[in-house]
């Protein structure tokens, strides 16, 4: 089975994919858990390039490929031949992310997004994905109190974040049935209890 996990960042969404790859595993399950991009070689690489300040100049069509093709090579290489031996397959961010953070982002044309993710899936998605939801001023405020620096994609401003987190919303109700959104403005546990109840049935189906 595959599981997405979807958020900006701060929104709790990594924590939240481990934990569920941890009680999956606690249940017997062999468990593959993945981050975007990332996950071989060459998407690393990518991920490199992607995230490093030294790039503000990158154009948003490069932007974009550069996702598509780190997410390509992880399908191929990682994806694909661990749902082929029966592997549950959690990965921290999938396609929505593009069609999110570049589409309603970025402001690229929507159906050339909707294009270029069928190209780089090969038409693979999830059977089910988990968006924590958290307002931005919240994401904002976490931030400031991690201390951390900000990467390449974490420098796009208020109105970059709220214009994601709308794109969100907006492919939850496109797709409810696949797409879970969880208010993610409560404890670890709680969420962790919540995303187990909502996923459990098809675990055990």
């Amino acid at each position: 089975m595959f599981i997405s996990f979807e958020g900006l960042d701060g929104s709790g969404k990594t924590t939240q994919a481990q934990l569920l790859a941890e009680t999956l595993r606690s249940h017997g399950r062999d468990v593959l858990f993945l981050r975007e991009p990332g996950g071989t070689e060459i998407s690393e690489r990518i991920r490199e390039i992607l995230l490093d300040k030294k790039h503000l100049h990158m154009t948003q069509i490069s932007e974009i490929l550069l996702f598509s093709a780190a997410r390509a090579q992880l399908i191929s290489e990682v994806i694909r031949p661990a749902l082929e031996k029966n592997c549950f397959v959690i990965c921290d961010r999938y396609a929505d992310s593009t069609t999110a953070y570049q589409g309603f982002g970025r402001g690229l044309n929507l159906e050339t997004v909707r294009a270029i993710n069928a190209a780089a899936t090969g038409g693979l998605w999830p059977e089910k994905t988990i968006f924590l939801d958290v307002p931005i001023s919240e994401l904002i405020s976490r931030r400031e109190k991690s201390g951390l620096p900000l990467d390449r994609m974490e420098s796009g401003g208020l109105e970059f974040f709220e214009r994601i987190r709308q794109g969100y919303l907006h492919l939850c109700k496109e797709e409810p049935r696949r797409i879970v959104r969880i208010d993610g403005m409560r404890s670890v546990d709680a969420l962790r209890q919540e995303i187990w109840s909502v996923l459990a049935s098809t675990f055990t189906s």
